[in-house]
């Protein structure tokens, strides 16, 4: 099992950045996949970022390409949200995830086993 620990969220106005992290507990954070989602104000839990176990792959929500970045530091246990060129609808929690299945990339809530909190992250125009 593992718990998930986000912080990093907060307010920024449109065009800046922030970085969220994630940061795991227990000693097999390398073996589980990592995802950030995320919930915007009335709207369902939607994927934003996924990346494989030793970090080599990664896959990203087509509205976040080229503006956001998600890493590991499996060191750490922590996997991080890199969030530039920020815009007010990216206003959302930001969830971390971790799944446990060593092939796969999920890109769905149900693939994903343990969940944070939660961070609120919020850019004002």
């Amino acid at each position: 099992q593992v718990q998930l620990t986000e912080s990093g969220g907060g307010l920024v106005q449109a065009g800046g950045s922030l970085r969220l992290s994630c940061a795991a507990s227990g000693r097999t954070f390398s073996s589980y996949s990592m995802g950030w989602f995320r919930q915007r104000p009335g709207k369902e839990r939607d994927f934003v970022a996924a990346i494989s176990q030793r970090g080599g792959v990664t896959n990203y929500a087509d509205f976040v390409k080229g503006r956001f970045t998600i890493s590991r530091d499996n060191a750490k246990n922590t996997v991080y949200l890199q969030m530039n060129s920020l815009k007010p609808e990216d206003t959302a929690v930001y969830y971390c995830a971790a799944d446990s299945d060593s092939v796969r990339l999920g890109v769905t809530i149900r693939a994903y086993d343990y969940w944070g909190q939660g961070t609120q992250v919020t850019v004002s125009s």
